[in-house]
């Protein structure tokens, strides 16, 4: 109710597995379609942890399905509207959720961002995703089951999401003896409730022996105290644990111990026999010893599905039994009789009711759960130690040969963690080096989705495959494997690794230009960690690697020097006629003007004498040599220095028109928040009214938010706030603004 008001909270729900926390949650549903809600699920898998937002793309894919199900003129309306929230980034997202596109249809390639940018613009993205369908008119439920096995990008994607979403309640269950108040999902908690988030919890206990009685009585049909005995019984085996105690009662029953008397129509115990059974009190266990009472045919399946997740589907099952539909769904049907396997769709009936494959080759795909995770663990253990490795590997082996190429990048995590489970059975060089291959894809997806944790994992995956002479063998697969693992390292703010990944690239490099993307990444993460003058020491020394050399202290003498060699490369010509510079094409040449961009804030805190250097450098190259991206910042910084500094008003704002003017026709556009920025702050304001300014200030807050310059848009933000006071805004309007 609360929620539906416009606020956001959160209601865990804590407890032992088997506990009943699921069937608790399944009781909000009366009042979701009461006040015309959404109410979507996502469950964490024991065995595929290395996925990224696992739950939360399964609950997404819920919603799409939901949305596609509605009329064409509703359809049309959330294809709008989601098109507005997210703008030209959708490819972001479809990325993650692949059944987006069916609403939204294919979008463009997104801008590719650097480090903590993408990572920006990614949590900005999901947000305004989410928001689109939590409203007044139709709150959003999401329910994430088994959040003691979320990853570290879920749960910080569950903070962004509780910050600033109204009309959203998050129903979370997760086993509470498996989590220490040191656990990830525990931290997480501790924080929401810092920020003044609202947290509700409830933990459910065992069922009480009286309980226990109460449930036994009921489903016997008897008196309390005829119950008892065996409430007795079950009780000491389950400790009040209900599914537990509704398995032991069911095979007790399948075992005929529990039988129905038609005589005195009354259920019959035999008390005397259960005592004799030596039954394990171990829940898994117990599980795995009814499921071998299961043909052998469906136990097979049960294994199969078992190392695919807690859900699965009939096709994916058919690919990796090697069976055909028939066959697989009539083995399949024995585990449903029994309620071990829930079907989640009702399409499973026309595979159950047909023996002819004819009605299985269609587009149609049947979706099941496992009963409890409970039952996939006991499943899953059917399969001996030793054959484990073979059978994970022979799944991703035949997922990868049978699905197209658009559906293996869709199952890429699923088919990469399967092969990586069968890794030590690998002995062919070339099917390595295939895997190395595709963990570097799968850690470049995880990347871009800022699961960085999985990113490593993968790219760590992929050294290890890589034989003692990759380094000669297969240089260019070494070295991306070993670039993306310093980067990551450093968006994980792992420095201790980012810096021993980037070593061994410093160690092993063939070229001086194949050092450039980890020493960037060795700047960028000394300015992290405030070592601003460790940053400007290693892009010097790189610098001075590419010819380029700097005074170790500079003076004013120095800036003057380089200022009047800078001035005489274009003091005979129009800046506006650099527009039309051919492209830089030498690469030693862009090194070296990403090195200097990637210096200038740090020289701005630390060395402010360096600053101007490190830009006259960069202009001069550009005059030289011709434009390359770089150059819009180099000319909006130039620009700067003349107004500001040299008082050369004039040409000052002839490079601040330049670097626009550069800019939108290289379609730059993750370059605009910091252009944008600089021109207008810094340059504009010499020769135009702040009131012609201002709303190019707001624009640029806007963009920097949306591509992930966060700290760039906020320097927009503010910029605006005082030019609106100094332009004579009326001041309660603008203190609302600000």
């Amino acid at each position: 109710e609360r929620v539906s008001a416009g606020s956001a909270e959160m209601m865990l729900v804590a407890g032992f597995s088997g506990i009943g926390k699921t069937a608790v949650v399944n009781e909000i549903h009366k009042p979701i379609v009461r006040q015309r809600g959404y109410f979507i699920k996502g469950k964490y898998d024991q065995f595929n942890r290395n996925i990224p937002f696992s739950a939360f793309v399964e609950a997404f894919r819920d919603l799409m399905g939901q949305l596609l199900s509605e009329s064409d003129e509703q359809l049309q309306a959330w294809k709008n509207q989601i098109l507005a929230a997210v703008g030209d980034n959708g490819q972001v997202l479809i990325d993650v959720i692949p059944e987006l596109v069916g609403i939204i249809g294919q979008q463009p390639t997104a801008i590719e961002l650097s480090s903590s940018a993408a990572q920006n613009r990614f949590n900005l993205l999901f947000q305004k995703f989410v928001q689109v369908f939590t409203t007044r008119e139709h709150p959003l439920v999401i329910f994430l089951d088994d959040l003691q096995w979320a990853d570290s990008t879920s749960l910080n994607l569950l903070k962004l999401l509780m910050e600033d979403t109204g009309y959203l309640l998050i129903l979370g269950a997760y086993r509470d003896n498996e989590v220490s108040p040191a656990h990830p999902l525990s931290l997480t908690i501790d924080e929401l409730v810092k920020t003044g988030a609202k947290v509700n919890t409830i933990t459910l206990p065992p069922l009480s022996e009286p309980e226990m009685n109460l449930l036994i009585a009921d489903t016997l049909n008897c008196e309390l105290s005829l119950a008892q005995p065996l409430t007795k019984l079950v009780y000491q085996k389950t400790q009040g644990n209900p599914f537990f105690a509704t398995q032991f009662l069911k095979a007790l029953h399948d075992d005929k111990l529990i039988s129905f008397d038609w005589n005195i129509q009354h259920w019959q115990c035999d008390i005397a026999q259960v005592k004799a059974l030596a039954l394990t009190d171990d829940v898994v266990e117990f599980m795995a010893l009814q499921l071998q009472k299961l043909p052998t045919k469906t136990q097979d399946i049960l294994k199969l599905a078992a190392c695919i997740g807690a859900e699965f589907d009939l096709n994916t099952l058919v690919i990796v039994s090697e069976q055909s539909a028939g066959t697989t769904a009539t083995a399949l049907w024995k585990a449903l009789q029994e309620g071990l396997v829930i079907p989640t769709t009702k399409i499973y009936k026309f595979f159950t009711q047909s023996d002819s494959d004819g009605v299985l080759n269609t587009s149609a795909n049947p979706t099941y759960r496992f009963l409890h995770d409970r039952v996939q663990q006991a499943a899953y253990s059917l399969i001996s130690a030793d054959r484990k490795q073979i059978t994970h590997l022979h799944i991703g082996q035949l997922l990868q040969q049978k699905s197209s190429v658009s559906e293996q990048e869709e199952r890429l995590f699923e088919i990469v963690n399967h092969l990586n489970i069968g890794v030590a059975l690998i002995a062919d060089p070339q099917e390595q080096k295939n895997l190395a291959e595709l963990n570097l894809k799968a850690g470049r997806k995880a990347k871009i989705a800022t699961a960085y944790g999985a990113a490593i994992a993968y790219f760590v995956a992929g050294i290890e495959l890589l034989p003692p002479t990759a380094w000669e063998s297969c240089y260019l697969l070494a070295l991306a494997l070993h670039e993306e693992s310093a980067e990551v390292s450093y968006l994980n703010t792992d420095f201790e690794s980012m810096a021993r990944w980037a070593d061994l690239v410093l160690q092993h490099a063939q070229t001086l230009l194949d050092t450039i993307k980890v020493q960037q990444t060795r700047i960028m993460g000394a300015t992290a960690q405030g070592q601003s003058l460790e940053s400007i020491q290693i892009g010097l020394y790189v610098l001075s690697s590419l010819e380029i050399e700097f005074p170790a202290q500079p003076t004013q003498a120095d800036i003057g020097q380089a200022f009047g060699v800078t001035r005489s490369l274009w003091a005979d010509k129009a800046p506006s006629s650099l527009l039309d510079l051919p492209p830089m094409s030498d690469s030693r040449l862009l090194a070296a003007m990403e090195i200097l961009a990637t210096l200038v804030p740090a020289a701005f805190g630390v060395a402010p004498n360096l600053m101007p250097l490190l830009i006259f450098k960069q202009v001069e190259l550009s005059i030289q040599s011709g434009n390359c991206p770089v150059s819009v910042f180099a000319y909006g910084d130039y620009g700067l220095i003349l107004c500001g500094i040299m008082g050369d008003i004039e040409n000052g704002y002839e490079f601040g028109e330049l670097a626009l003017n550069l800019r939108e026709r290289l379609q730059l556009r993750s370059f605009i928040a910091r252009n944008w920025l600089i021109v207008h702050l810094f340059i504009k304001h010499w020769k135009n009214s702040l009131s012609k300014i201002i709303n190019k200030l707001q624009e640029a807050y806007c963009i920097g938010i949306e591509t992930g310059e966060i700290e760039t848009g906020c320097l927009s933000a503010a910029t605006y706030c005082y030019y609106a006071y100094y332009t004579g805004q009326e001041l309660t309007e603008l203190a609302q603004i600000m």
